[in-house]
């Protein structure tokens, strides 16, 4: 998504009331807190971070292990075609790179070691991805990786006890219509390109959110 979208979109929030909040700041299960995560740790996120950071925005980057050895291309299945036609827009941070995002206040945290479907590996292979990615990130940042994002946003039960136990204080889904707060499934709402004004508005809107999940218990799926 180009940054000029990006902070277009963040500025608009900011406009309607929703406060800048950091990482932590998010774990209570608050309405109209803002945080800007972004999964991956591709390149072009640097062009957005000065226009979040004038905005006083905290940002969070959940990076792979594997991938910030030598800022290869993200290389899955799912982004086959996108890596062949635009390379560039699938490039990864390394850990220099990384370094200094995290010298000017940006949360590093762990997005795995390779961006597998976390749901079906196994125990042993589930919790490697979760455990060297997180202690590839503290040895080459210098500081303690608090925070970890699902690939694919893909998580149950098994997955988010493994994430507890492998040392995160918290891991990022996407949807939570379909359980009560959980800090090891904290809520994101992913805006693209795509989104207008007023779908953007509707995605965030606290009211259609808390609407969708009486719905949905209302449903037996909650």
């Amino acid at each position: 998504m180009p940054a000029t979208t990006i902070a277009q979109q963040v500025e608009r929030l900011v406009a309607r009331g929703y406060r800048p909040a950091t990482a932590a700041d998010t774990l209570n299960g608050a309405d109209r807190v803002l945080h800007v995560t972004f999964d991956d740790a591709f390149t072009s996120v640097l062009d957005v971070l000065p226009r979040l950071e004038r905005l006083g925005v905290p940002v969070t980057i959940f990076a792979c292990a594997a991938y910030c050895e030598t800022g290869a291309p993200l290389s899955v299945p799912e982004l086959a075609r996108d890596a062949a036609e635009q390379p560039r827009e699938l490039a990864t941070m390394d850990w220099e790179l990384l370094r200094d995002v995290a010298a000017r206040g940006v949360e590093v945290g762990s997005h795995t070691r390779t961006h597998p479907h976390l749901t079906r590996l196994g125990d042993d292979e589930l919790e490697r991805e979760l455990r060297e990615s997180r202690a590839a990130i503290e040895g080459e940042l210098g500081r303690t990786c608090r925070y970890f994002a699902y690939p694919y946003g893909e998580e149950d039960a098994r997955v988010r006890r493994a994430a507890r136990g492998a040392g995160y204080d918290a891991a990022f889904a996407l949807k939570s219509a379909e359980r009560d707060f959980d800090r090891f499934a904290l809520p994101r709402v992913a805006l693209f390109r795509s989104d207008n004004r007023l779908r953007t508005a509707l995605k965030t809107s606290p009211v259609i959110r808390r609407a969708t999940r009486s719905v949905l218990r209302r449903l037996g799926r909650a």
